[in-house]
């Protein structure tokens, strides 16, 4: 029986009506159409689906809608806009911090979240900040790289 929610999706409110058991994943995807968040995994352990939910980093896979019924949710597509990028989304792009593309949306969500909590954080700090966000292109340095250059360190 679906139940009726309040969500604000980047700025947005909506109300929905959703199953109890609805992943928050699915909710955003094909409720809201926002398929910058995408589902890979669907256990918590890739970081393709990473959102800011009242700006903590969550898993929106693990997640289900209903139990973030009156959050404040941020996606990729809160962040920035294709005329306006972040420093964050520009480093990614002049440092190689993607290549095919599927991690990126939930790499920079995380690296978002880091660099409010660390502006200037170490390599060591990035490192441990991004270990649930799993990348099979890049090899990780140019992902370091983009948020290191983003901080501006």
């Amino acid at each position: 029986m679906p139940q009726s929610i309040t969500l604000t999706v980047n700025g947005i409110p909506h109300t929905l009506a959703v199953p109890p058991t609805r992943p928050l994943v699915e909710v955003l995807r094909y409720d809201l159409k926002l398929t910058g968040t995408k589902e890979a995994c669907g256990v918590g352990v890739c970081g393709v689906c990473t959102v800011l939910v009242n700006g903590q980093l969550m898993s929106s896979c693990l997640v289900f809608a209903a139990q973030v019924d009156g959050a404040t949710i941020t996606t990729i597509e809160g962040l920035g806009d294709p005329e306006q990028l972040t420093p964050l989304q520009r480093a990614f792009i002049e440092h190689g911090g993607f290549q095919c593309g599927i991690c990126t949306p939930g790499q920079i969500v995380a690296a978002t979240a880091l660099l409010r909590e660390h502006p200037t954080p170490s390599d060591e700090t990035i490192r441990e900040w991004m270990t649930g966000n799993l990348c099979r292109c890049t090899g990780y340095l140019p992902i370091l790289e983009a948020i290191k250059a983003a901080a501006g360190a």
